[in-house]
């Protein structure tokens, strides 16, 4: 493992790397629509939901003199086209207001709170994440993680993989590039990270995107440090 005595800061990943967001939201609209008396493929529509997720964000970097727009804005803008194309009817707003929340009340794997609590004794520890503020906040809150500060591409207007978000968030932590790692499942957003200076740790979540997923199964290179899950993480840095 290469020297990281000067790592300060741990900085994560959280779609997916912390929380599950698919299972959770299957989960969560299952159990709300038979109460609310309305039929879907949520299995599908969740699926489809993350599938914009990417485009939706690349829209707003390519057109920056739009305006940055937050992940919820982003979130209901596709949700609103999905309902649609899936046939889901008669939801009214009230309906779609809490469907996009459901990205704030995302379940942790069950590894994730007792890693971050070890990994807090040693280190400062936070989100770096596309998600918004009010959104990583009330996912905190409903999911007990421990976080010492929640940091967002909303800070910065820049969604990762832009450099400005990598380097905002040293900034805001008053360290150099070295001085944070980024933990994170997904090796693109590791690579980004590694290119601005930052220190790099994986954690495969090989059943994020459940049947569908395609890659990030493990690391595909030699990052800083690797682990099973947030647990081997913390072992790895003495904590």
């Amino acid at each position: 493992m290469p020297d990281l005595s000067n790592v300060k800061a741990l900085v994560f990943d959280v779609f997916g790397t912390v929380v599950d967001w698919r299972s959770s939201l299957i989960a969560d609209f299952t159990a709300w629509s038979a109460k609310r008396g309305v039929s879907g493929d949520w299995a599908g529509l969740v699926d489809a939901w993350r599938q914009a997720y990417k485009p939706s964000m690349d829209e707003v970097r390519k057109n920056p003199a739009a305006g940055f727009k937050m992940l919820d804005m982003l979130h209901r803008a596709s949700l609103e086209k999905l309902v649609a194309q899936f046939g889901i009817k008669g939801l009214n707003d009230d309906d779609l207001d809490y469907m996009t929340k459901g990205w704030h009340r995302l379940k942790p794997w069950p590894d994730v709170v007792a890693g971050l609590t070890r990994l807090k004794t040693k280190f400062i520890i936070g989100t770096l994440s596309n998600g918004n503020v009010g959104l990583l906040t009330r996912m905190a809150k409903n999911a007990g993680l421990p976080w010492d500060l929640v940091m967002s591409a909303e800070l910065f207007e820049h969604y990762k993989p832009d450099r400005e978000a990598y380097l905002g968030a040293a900034r805001l932590l008053n360290l150099p590039p070295e001085g944070v790692m980024l933990v994170a499942a997904h090796n693109d957003d590791l690579r980004a990270a590694r290119s601005f200076g930052l220190k790099t740790g994986f954690v495969p979540r090989p059943t994020e995107y459940g049947p569908l997923q395609k890659k990030d199964f493990k690391a595909d290179v030699e990052w800083d440090v690797m682990g099973a899950d947030f647990g081997e993480i913390a072992d790895r840095l003495g904590c």
